[in-house]
């Protein structure tokens, strides 16, 4: 595993951070969080993860190991492990600035936190497990600087930036994103709606949690413990008439019946499924209880992505892909003959990983026509996938295909996210 260079990592200066953790304070969790030292060292954490450009923060213990990993362009690194005596304080740190209960250690907790760095306003998701040698903590960094929730900032092909914005445009219908987690797509549901967010439109959303506050929308995050599911919320959304609607995620058929009802009925109803490419996403809907001359008539489009890892271009160097990538990816060594096959050696500025920043790869299923005919008569995956490609649909594999041959990424970054 890649580890963060130690002369930039905070946990190279934890000596009286780990002072604070032992001594006079031990077994009073609010006084170990409360000490300067603690106080310095998780904040350089946490600023540090928000500069690095981190989406998650990892604090890990183990028996005789207090492990912290950053989680960079997808890939896990760790810092230079603090002693494990700061386990305990930083742990009940990171709960108080979330303003979780402190003294509870046996069930998971969700908590907050909002930081200012370099003069903006980032959020932190804080949530913690219970373990055998202490409380597990994850941070999900939410920096919308970074996010850039915009539908021109987010690489997508101008053909289907195109198509996407026409979708946009239609009273009613269902448009959906998939995707594994952490592949983006509740950036791109975000920025679907920024083009629709004005004073003459009212939109609102129900989301497990809100990850981004965005002025005009109504949103309402999910309460498991007041019985508020996305369901519970959607049947409410509707009686606020509304022009569109945000769903986060159709993970249960009454949810999926009620957003389908909606999109049927005068609304344009956006949402997320997990599914592994854009016809799954039919073929779930389906399995869901949604029958198919619904789904047909109701979903517009479904667009699946990836993010892949781009080459470092500070240590990008021309080098043939292995051959058995190739088979695997159905590229014959003719294809590669005269073309510019790059991959990263390594160095500082990517972390000796090769890789530098990340960047969208994509699918767009649109439901019109034959395609949309194939849906209604319930045709296989298999028949809906050889009509779309007949029709021009890009595959996630085809594009993958093109940023290698672009130089853009490597064959084992495209094999890694692709089917």
């Amino acid at each position: 595993m890649a580890r963060i260079d130690k002369q930039r990592t905070p946990s190279s200066r934890f000596g009286a951070a780990a002072q604070a953790g032992d001594g006079s304070s031990r077994g009073n969790p609010r006084e170990q969080a409360d000490a300067a030292a603690v106080i310095r060292f998780v904040d350089s954490i946490l600023q540090r993860a928000v500069e690095e450009g981190a989406s998650d923060v990892h604090f890990e213990p183990f028996e005789g190991e207090f492990r912290i990993r950053y989680r960079i362009d997808g890939a896990l690194l760790e810092l230079e492990p603090p002693p494990h005596q700061l386990c305990d304080p930083v742990i009940s740190r990171i709960k108080v600035l979330s303003d979780m209960n402190l003294a509870e250690h046996r069930v998971p907790q969700d908590g907050r936190i909002r930081l200012d760095i370099a003069g903006r306003s980032v959020d932190l998701r804080v949530n913690t497990l219970p373990t055998r040698f202490g409380e597990s903590v994850v941070v999900r960094v939410l920096d919308r600087f970074r996010a850039r929730l915009d539908l021109d900032c987010l690489g997508l092909p101008a053909d289907i930036r195109s198509a996407i914005r026409e979708i946009l445009k239609a009273p009613n219908g269902m448009f959906t994103v998939t995707g594994p987690t952490g592949s983006g797509k509740t950036t791109t549901l975000y920025s679907a709606i920024g083009e629709l967010n004005s004073v003459s439109r009212k939109i609102l959303t129900a989301e497990d949690p809100v990850e981004y506050e965005i002025e005009g929308l109504i949103q309402v995050p999910v309460n498991h413990h007041a019985g508020l599911d996305f369901s519970r919320i959607l049947r409410a959304l509707l009686r606020q008439d509304p022009d569109t609607i945000m769903v986060g995620e159709i993970r249960d058929p009454e949810t999926a019946r009620i957003a389908m009802r909606a999109a049927l009925t005068g609304h344009l109803v956006l949402t997320t499924l997990h599914t592994s490419d854009s016809v799954s996403a039919v073929t779930r809907l389906i399995n869901l209880g949604l029958e198919s001359h619904l789904i047909a008539a109701a979903l517009q489009a479904v667009l699946a992505q990836r993010l892949l890892r781009s080459v470092c271009p500070e240590c990008s160097a021309p080098r043939p892909p292995d051959t058995r990538h190739l088979e695997r990816l159905g590229i014959s060594e003719d294809d590669i003959e005269g073309r510019h096959w790059h991959a990263g050696d390594g160095c500082p500025a990517c972390r000796n990983t090769g890789y530098c920043g990340r960047f969208g790869i994509f699918e767009l299923l649109r439901l019109r026509g034959r395609i949309g005919r194939r849906v209604a008569e319930n045709s296989p995956p298999a028949a809906l996938r050889r009509e779309a490609v007949r029709g021009g649909m890009v595959t996630l594999r085809e594009a993958g295909i093109r940023a290698v041959r672009e130089g853009r990424t490597t064959a084992e970054e495209v094999l890694r996210n692709t089917e």
